[in-house]
């Protein structure tokens, strides 16, 4: 019970919507997950097809698809529902998934099954509607933009946007002690999803912004010691 309390806390703390640890309970991102601990006991049992059955009643219940053989570390948050997760995928501690995601897989050239889906390391963020796909490693508090799909490695702290997904100029959030920001991005206090292409768009034109008077200012610099 200890445990559940603490994951149902950890949820708390990302979601400003329940108002109580009950209302958790009826997310369906924690049945899933719950559904996925019993089958990922029976996969690693190699009772696959009672693996697969529970896979197929949990999808049926709650739209979200945990291949039995993903592996998840500890307060695993899906946020809403319609998230594909491959039978290779590894899932560290303290993330954070929104609606819509795929962690996906690529078919080997050779036939040969191997790590063909994502690794996503602890704190990262995977916003609405991304796709990161193939044998890839995500980056420790990463952050990865809405509709962005990713198909190489992300660096640790970092946040990625576009198709294919690239890195931005704002931070990430490196240090452990940052507040969570939800869907990923940390530009703005009160930041709506709606507006993320805005937001990091402007924090990227303030970063160069800097940029260019540091050069200035360095040029200046220069000029003045010439003179001397």
């Amino acid at each position: 019970m200890g445990r559940l309390a603490v994951y149902l806390d950890s949820i708390r703390a990302r979601d400003p919507a329940p108002h109580s640890r009950l209302e958790i309970l009826t997310y369906p991102g924690v049945w899933a997950l719950g559904w996925h601990r019993v089958a990922h006991r029976l996969y690693r049992a190699r009772l696959f097809f009672l693996a697969r059955a529970i896979n197929h009643l949990s999808r049926f219940l709650t739209a979200i698809d945990i291949h039995p053989g993903a592996k998840i570390g500890r307060n695993f948050f899906i946020d809403h529902g319609f998230v594909v997760i491959g039978e290779t995928a590894e899932i560290g501690d303290d993330v954070t998934i929104y609606q819509c995601v795929t962690l996906g897989g690529t078919s080997p050239d050779n036939g040969v099954a191997g790590k063909r889906h994502p690794t996503i390391s602890d704190g990262a963020i995977i916003g609405s509607g991304a796709q990161v796909l193939g044998p890839i490693i995500v980056g420790r508090r990463a952050r990865v933009g809405a509709n962005a799909v990713v198909t190489r490695d992300v660096p640790e702290g970092a946040v990625m946007v576009g198709i294919p997904a690239r890195p931005t100029v704002v931070d990430g959030g490196q240090a452990p002690e940052r507040k969570f920001m939800a869907y990923g991005t940390p530009c703005s206090e009160m930041f709506d999803p709606a507006t993320q292409k805005v937001e990091i768009l402007r924090c990227e034109l303030e970063a160069m912004k800097k940029r260019l008077d540091a050069l200035l200012d360095e040029q200046g610099e220069g000029r003045e010691r010439n003179r001397a």
